[in-house]
């Protein structure tokens, strides 16, 4: 069990905006940072990090917190394990308490199944390294494709034996349960004859390639066979598990993410040895489907790093024309596209070990052609002199620029495909129209049909009413966060009877801190925040502010829970999600709130009033409606709120009926 002291160490020297810009391209925003969001597909940034609070917030999904709330929520890890990594990123000691048997126990099955896949690349990669067999089978194959000691290691590759159960039996004698061996499909159980189970290692006799997650988890592996068996696949990966989906996932983007971002490209090839070669040779902006064909999910991981993909296609034609499919699915996504072919029977691995690293880079710069031009010149080879193979290619090219989100893109490319084929302009962008009908026919079709299924919850639903009472405590709860501990100058109303022997407000000055403030005018009126969040978070801060002088919004979140963490966060991001809009450059300056905190809060507390005190209106004139019983003490008790009211509605400058 991790010890507080590093608990504390990690939240006092983690950066949100470091941290977050491993898996997202943040870009500056006034003082903050915003990114597209990883946990939804969109086009526009609605993902908002804060260096100042520590906090982060994704307006399209509605999910924030602190660093160690981004990584549980992107990555999955368990707290402890969100920790760890902080911890190994930032170079912290991690001091360890002893863990009780329960604890252990409650570890849960995903974490169990990590725990699996992590011992497995240990030990595959101790087999290539420590075993003759390894170094003489498995080593000698990865020296052979020009890997150096260096890479071998950092990629984690390793070996696994020729042998029926030797992985499953060293796991289960180090104690890891054949549930998990299975779950994470490293091992394979049928039944015998006799009932008895029988197991098989899955990737016995191949060379490992490990697949680790954006953030360097251990997901799955990908093995290659090096014996003649034709009956066996050359590649063999995980199968799907809780841990891995592999078309979610792309290899090497744990090592890329950083160059990605950096460089402002990704390069996109199709297998491991590819990845590692191209890594190796300076290239480090470079990941790969992993041998399956390219997906939506795939292509938005890139797409938080960057927005330009440039694709590496191997030699031959066919293989080229099979992936042609992947780059619509890039456009789709508003993506820019390059590709580069290399010559016949070289593949991206086979061409860097051919040439120098700057050769590579040298090519790889000048040899990327636009997509429009790839498919053009690919296509028209095909069609040749045959005029209904030319229009199909057409065709099929202008259906590719019809993916293409933005008009502008759209229109360029009709153009140049059109001086590429020598056809009229008109022509094809006629034909880019007919294909937006038809693609506009079937959302439509399609929103129809959802808009269907909702009808009967939409026609019986009432009207969404807003809430008055959970905007206005979650209102305080903002201004304590933000304001708490400050000193302000504040003006009170002290009810009083004057003269005439009617009730009025007096002010009076007075200072005091913000937190102060607020809590002796709930207590003085009785009120208990309604909504069971908002009155955790509030006994939680009142306590903080009134025991320790020094306020941090870090040290506080990190002793709540994930759902209290999220709340804050989300309280706290609310007002930032403006500054999406860049107000500023169209000459619409927001007022800033610290310029009227006192008022602020006044103000916030007389609202909370006035409609507590409505409420209690309403409640006494439901009383007068039963019975024949005399109603005069309720109706002089109504009488008296409906002037408080008016006093408190004075104050805040409202003309009521």
């Amino acid at each position: 069990m991790i010890s507080k002291t590093t608990i504390d160490n990690v939240y006092e020297t983690a950066r949100v905006e470091e941290v977050i810009g491993d898996f997202v391209n943040l870009k500056k925003s006034g003082s903050n940072f915003k990114g597209l969001s990883p946990f939804t597909d969109e086009r526009t940034p609605s993902f908002m990090v804060s260096p100042v609070k520590q906090i982060w917030k994704d307006f399209s999904s509605g999910k924030g917190g602190n660093v160690v709330a981004f990584l549980m929520e992107h990555e999955h890890f368990t707290y402890p394990e969100a920790i760890r990594y902080l911890a190994k990123k930032y170079g912290i000691e991690i001091e360890e308490t002893e863990q009780t048997d329960e604890q252990r126990e409650q570890a849960d099955e995903r974490e169990s199944m990590f725990l699996v896949t992590t011992y497995a690349q240990q030990y595959f990669e101790k087999v290539l390294w420590k075993t003759e067999t390894g170094k003489a089978i498995g080593l000698s194959y990865f020296k052979e494709r020009g890997f150096s000691d260096d890479t071998i290691r950092k990629f984690g590759l390793g070996y696994s034996p020729d042998q029926w159960e030797a992985f499953t039996k060293t796991a289960l004698g180090d104690g890891y349960k054949l549930e998990y061996l299975e779950k994470t499909g490293l091992t394979i159980v049928k039944d015998g004859v006799s009932g008895e189970k029988k197991t098989f290692d899955r990737f016995k006799g191949r060379v490992m390639f490990p697949i680790h997650s954006m953030s360097g988890r251990v997901l799955g592996f990908g093995g290659r066979i090096l014996g003649n068996d034709k009956k066996a696949a050359k590649y063999l990966n995980s199968p799907e598990s809780d841990i891995y989906h592999k078309s979610k996932v792309l290899y090497g983007i744990n090592f890329a993410k950083q160059a990605i971002a950096r460089e402002d490209n990704c390069y996109l090839v199709e297998g491991y040895t590819d990845v590692i070669q191209l890594y190796q040779s300076g290239v480090e902006n470079v990941v790969s489907s992993s041998g399956t064909a390219l997906t939506p999910e795939q292509i938005r991981l890139v797409n938080r790093l960057t927005r330009n993909i440039t694709v590496l296609f191997d030699g031959d034609a066919a293989g080229q024309r099979a992936s042609l499919r992947g780059i619509d699915l890039i456009l789709e996504q508003g993506m820019n596209v390059k590709v580069v072919t290399f010559p016949d029977g070289e593949d991206p691995d086979s061409f860097a070990r051919g040439h120098s690293d700057d050769e590579l880079k040298d090519y790889l710069k000048s040899e990327a052609k636009d997509f429009i031009q790839f498919k053009t010149s690919l296509l028209a080879k095909e069609a040749a002199n045959d005029p209904i193979k030319k229009a199909d290619t057409v065709r099929e090219i202008v259906q590719s620029i019809s993916r293409i989100p933005d008009r502008i893109q759209r229109e360029i490319y009709i153009q140049e495909c059109a001086s590429m084929m020598n056809i009229s302009e008109a022509v094809l962008f006629n034909t880019l129209a007919q294909m937006g009908k038809k693609h506009g026919a079937d959302a439509a079709k399609k929103a129809r049909e959802e808009q269907k299924s909702f009808q009967v919850v939409r026609d019986d639903a009432p009207a969404d009413k807003v809430d008055v009472q959970y905007e206005l405590e979650r209102k305080i709860i903002e201004v304590l966060l933000l304001y708490g501990k400050q000193q302000q100058e504040f003006e009170d109303l002290v009810l009083k009877e004057n003269e005439e022997g009617d009730l009025v407000l007096e002010p009076e000055q007075y200072k005091a801190r913000v937190f102060e403030k607020i809590y002796l005018d709930l207590q003085d009126d009785e009120i208990e925040l309604a909504h069971e969040q908002f009155r955790k978070i509030y006994a939680r801060l009142i306590t903080e502010m009134n025991e320790n002088e020094e306020f941090s919004l870090n040290s506080f979140l990190n002793t709540l829970d994930q759902n209290l963490s999220a709340e804050i966060s989300s309280i706290l991001m609310e007002e930032e999600k403006y500054m999406l809009h860049d107000w500023e450059r169209k000459d619409i300056y927001p007022k800033e709130k610290e310029n009227g905190v006192a008022q602020l809060v006044s103000e916030t507390i007389l609202t909370l009033r006035c409609y507590l005190i409505k409420k209690r209106i309403a409640a006494l004139q439901k009383d007068t409606e039963s019975g024949e019983e005399d109603h005069r003490e309720i109706l002089e008790e109504i009488i008296n709120y409906l002037q408080l009211t008016k006093l408190l509605n004075k104050k805040l400058n409202r003309v009521i009926a």
